[in-house]
């Protein structure tokens, strides 16, 4: 029974997919077929735990393999559900995919370098996510979802969140912000809780690795 108290409260739990298989150290972006590795199956496992007993409402991920593996692995606790994909939480669009990985070390590891109108910026990945986030809080309003999805998305939540401006910038200097002390670790799960239906809502935000001790 939903307290009536909190009836109105709508979760976003945004995971992080598991560890990648990537043998070529590459930098591989939106490529086909990179999937979880070992590790990376188990880190989905843990984060599946953490949610087995939540009151899911729906089940989201990007298009990408990495991520409905992942999101397989929680849906196994929610066999109720289907799973749901959207182009609009996908990874970044970056100059890089395909590269060697080492190829971003000039460039301070930014990934955004690439100022091409065809790559995306930070503004650009935020502006999809918010276009996906206030459909899931129309939708499922006073419910539980889980959204499986990339770190930048992730970490760009967090700073909207926060107020702090989604740059590059602030990426690089993510330790020197003060909302987190590293990149969103693979497995790990960020809720985003907002009370109202109001979409101009900056949400709380809860953040946990299962998988870091």
């Amino acid at each position: 029974m939903i307290d009536i108290a909190e009836k109105n409260i709508t979760h976003i739990s945004l995971v992080r997919h598991g560890h990648v298989k990537n043998p070529d150290d590459i930098f591989y972006g939106r490529l086909p077929g990179f999937q979880l590795d070992s590790n990376g199956r188990a880190e989905a496992a843990r984060a599946a735990e953490a949610l087995k007993t939540s009151r899911l409402d729906g089940v989201y991920s990007s298009p990408l393999l990495r991520t409905r593996q992942t999101a397989v692995e929680i849906l196994k606790f929610h066999p109720h559900l289907k799973l749901k994909t959207s182009s609009l939480i996908t990874e970044v669009f970056t100059v890089f995919q395909g590269q060697p990985s080492n190829m971003l070390a000039p460039y301070a590891w930014d990934v955004y370098a690439g100022k091409d109108p065809e790559y995306e910026q930070p503004e650009d990945v935020m502006k999809r996510a918010n276009k996906f986030i206030r459909r899931i809080r129309k939708r499922h309003f006073g419910r539980h979802v889980v959204v499986v999805t990339h770190g930048d998305v992730i970490l760009f939540a967090i700073f909207q969140a926060n107020k702090i401006p989604v740059t590059a910038a602030n990426k690089i200097n993510l330790n020197e912000l003060g909302v987190l002390k590293n990149y969103p670790a693979t497995g790990s799960i960020t809720t985003l809780t907002y009370q109202t239906a109001d979409m101009e809502e900056f949400p709380t935000v809860s953040y946990s690795a299962p998988s870091i001790k």
